[in-house]
């Protein structure tokens, strides 16, 4: 049974930056399709961004060119990295994998349906 570990999350003033990590314990996730998601409350899952077999990434409009996401495939885990915070990116942070899947790993980031998820990991932003 795939398990996957969350970390990094915590409070963080405005204009600052936390690494979230996933961690993915006893695969090997080359051909993996890797992503985060986050939930805010009061409101519905988003994508955040996903990372495909190849490291190719793609992100939701609304952190391109804050947040970066990345794989290291022999540690078995993931990151992502988010500069530049603000209050609207207070959420519970999910990261979700599937291996080998049927479509294109970005069409998950607006559809969400990876196989497996985390428990969440809380990012709040504030002052």
């Amino acid at each position: 049974e795939v398990q996957l570990v969350e970390s990094g999350g915590g409070l963080v003033q405005p204009g600052g930056s936390l690494r979230l990590s996933c961690a993915i314990s006893g695969y090997t996730i080359n051909r993996w399709c890797l992503g985060w998601f986050r939930q805010a409350p009061g409101k519905e899952r988003e994508g955040v961004a996903t990372i495909d077999r190849y490291g190719n990434p793609a992100y939701a409009d609304s952190v391109k060119g804050r947040f970066t996401i990345s794989r290291d495939n022999a540690k078995s885990t993931f990151d992502l990295e988010m500069n530049v915070l603000n209050p609207e990116d207070t959420a519970m942070y999910y990261c979700a994998v599937e291996d080998d899947p049927p479509r294109p790993c970005s069409w998950y980031l607006v559809d969400g349906k990876l196989e497996v998820w985390g428990q969440g990991t809380l990012v709040t932003v504030s002052s």
